[in-house]
């Protein structure tokens, strides 16, 4: 995973927190000198005494999770508003990637979770990770594209990283409600880019009906046996109107495999 060099985890010792790490230690393995740091952060001052308590448990909870990496995991505390200082220590921090467990939501309504706000507002990858989901390295990938042109091709370098450093296949999925016909004239423009940035791992492009997109994408992901779904957010769109996220937002809410979001 050439160019991720440091992950950053938001962590406050919850279980999809832990959950969440464990993910992160087992993506990044043995042999990848990736830089994995865990953010605590406080709404209140953090005395000498906690400090040296969070400290105490996060080195606890990492010997737990029995997992080696190149570079010992450290742990960086910080008081603040939740999202801006995440996002303001992914800045400072350099950070590739954010990884963030979620515990999501099964309920029909849209509620907004710390993760789904954050990966709204994040102008960078990040992975979503539900609590429950089983810890494995993902073998296929689900890259989800609807019907525009894709904006940023770039961002694809992560996902090729990723199927790169686990072998994996990306299967490009594109859910239609009406006519197929619209999509593939738009889509079929984007195939030179999927070729060129995934390489050989794109395995191959499927266009199924739905009128639900989401439940069209979560059928997929059980049927195809899919460890890690993969996303283009339009809300940051620039040369097309920009979308309100709302597709993004119940998939890293709903879906039961961890959301890679490429912005």
């Amino acid at each position: 995973m050439s160019s991720i060099k440091k992950i950053l985890v938001p962590f406050d010792f919850t279980e999809p927190a832990i959950a969440a790490l464990d993910y992160t230690l087992s993506f990044v393995g043995y042999d990848n000198p990736i830089q994995i740091t865990a953010l605590y952060v406080s709404t209140t001052e953090v005395s000498d005494r906690e400090r040296k308590e969070v400290m105490e448990n996060f080195a606890r909870e990492v010997s737990n999770l029995n997992k080696r990496t190149h570079w010992h995991p450290e742990l960086l505390i910080s008081q603040g508003d939740l999202e801006e200082t995440i996002l303001r220590s992914r800045r400072a921090q350099k950070a590739d990637l954010i990884i963030m467990g979620t515990l999501g939501d099964s309920s029909v309504g849209e509620p907004l979770t710390n993760t789904s706000q954050l990966v709204l507002d994040a102008d960078c990858p990040v992975i979503s990770v539900p609590f429950g989901t089983q810890i494995q390295k993902p073998q296929a990938i689900a890259l989800v594209l609807g019907k525009e042109e894709i904006e940023e091709p770039k961002v694809l370098g992560l996902l090729l990283d990723v199927a790169r450093s686990f072998n994996a296949k990306v299967h490009v999925l594109t859910i239609y409600k009406e006519s197929i016909y619209e999509e593939k004239v738009i889509v079929e423009t984007n195939e030179r880019t999927l070729e060129y940035y995934l390489e050989h791992f794109y395995a191959e492009h499927t266009f199924e009906k739905n009128e639900d997109i989401e439940k069209g994408i979560l059928d997929y992901i059980e049927e195809k046996n899919i460890d890690l779904l993969a996303i283009l957010p339009r809300n940051h769109a620039q040369k097309t109107k920009p979308s309100e996220g709302r597709l993004t937002k119940l998939l890293t809410l709903h879906s039961s495999v961890p959301v890679l979001t490429l912005d």
